[in-house]
């Protein structure tokens, strides 16, 4: 009996939980397979990850000066958009959620910049030029995520000889939903049935479709439909191949994992609410119907009336007498035609 249980103990953990297999991951890229879920859930992890995951982005902008050529909007929209180091983000708090006034130590970071041209040659301010404050609550957050080569960073402007650019910028939490600067994936890869065998997709082609679609790179990993297979009707896709591209604020498996917190998040406050014990509605303080709604007490009864008088009077368009009395056409009680 004991080896029974244990057996189907293992067979339903491997046939029915879900499974993970990473094919290739770097800092920057991750590509795994999602299976043995339900294609709402494999979405909404891919949402999630895209709009939900928290990362630190420049919010506001205080520019003292400005000689360049680009107006104050156009520089402080590509600060914004500049991503920076979000490391351990849990240890810095939202500005909504903070009992400062405006912006403090434990909920932002302060970056400033200051560059002038003095000599005759163009110059180019880049996101390395920006100086991080040092009350933060660690050492890499917030600095300006530097991946290229040279390490330069993104390109801010150009001055030339006099110009001169000086501006403090605060950086804080958020997410995407908000603002696409807080973003920590540039795209995300999702794909499902690499052979169409679920007819999900209309492929228009002019003579062979075979020809003219070049096949998924996941189509050597499914079984293509073979010869004359009907087609089956209740089939429903359960292995789902994802390509997760960070942009270098966030670890790339860190994104994956924060989406899975995140949807932890948001499941556990559903089943919060449906577990309270004073109804549907839980412990909902928001606008109700007046009493005796439910029990068929008219609101009349609860001393409701009208600038036009006793809606349960006659109507201000009825018999009986009204705000508006008489019109040129007879009482308002009566046929204006008679």
């Amino acid at each position: 009996m004991m080896e029974y249980d244990n057996m189907m103990d293992s067979d339903f953990k491997e046939d029915f939980g879900p499974k993970i297999q990473v094919s290739a991951a770097d800092r920057y890229h991750v590509d795994f397979e999602l299976s043995n879920v339900d294609i709402s859930l494999a979405n909404s992890l891919r949402r999630v990850m895209h709009a939900e995951v928290p990362t630190i982005a420049i919010d506001l902008v205080e520019i003292e000066v400005n000689t360049s050529v680009l107006a104050d909007e156009f520089i402080s929209h590509r600060l914004g958009l500049i991503p920076l180091n979000s490391s351990e983000i849990d240890n810095l708090s939202y500005s909504r959620d903070c009992d400062c006034e405006q912006n403090c130590e434990r909920c932002s970071v302060t970056l400033t910049l200051h560059a002038k041209c003095t000599g005759d040659e163009v110059m180019k301010v880049y996101a390395r030029d920006l100086v991080v404050g040092f009350n933060r609550p660690n050492s890499e957050i917030g600095n300006p995520v530097i991946t290229d080569p040279d390490g330069l960073g993104s390109l801010i402007c150009k001055l030339r000889k006099g110009q001169e650019l000086k501006l403090s910028c605060i950086a804080k939490k958020g997410i995407a939903k908000e603002h696409a600067k807080w973003s920590p994936t540039s795209a995300i890869g999702f794909e499902y049935d690499p052979h169409n065998k679920l007819h999900h997709l209309d492929l228009w082609y002019e003579q062979d479709a075979e020809a003219e679609w070049p096949k998924s790179k996941y189509a050597d990993v499914e079984e293509p439909p073979a010869e004359g297979q009907p087609f089956d009707y209740d089939a429903v896709p359960s292995r789902f191949y994802f390509e997760v591209e960070g942009i270098g604020n966030i670890q790339s498996d860190a994104i994956i994992l924060e989406g899975v917190k995140e949807l932890q998040r948001k499941l556990a406050g559903l089943i919060h609410g449906l577990g309270e014990s004073e109804g549907m509605n839980g412990e909902y303080d928001g606008p109700r119907s007046p009493d005796g709604m439910d029990t068929g007490a008219g609101y009349l009864e609860q001393g409701y009336s009208t600038p036009y008088g006793n809606p349960g009077a006659a109507s201000a368009w009825g018999g009986g007498a009204t705000a508006y009395g008489t019109t040129p056409y007879g009482n308002s009680g009566s046929n204006g035609w008679s």
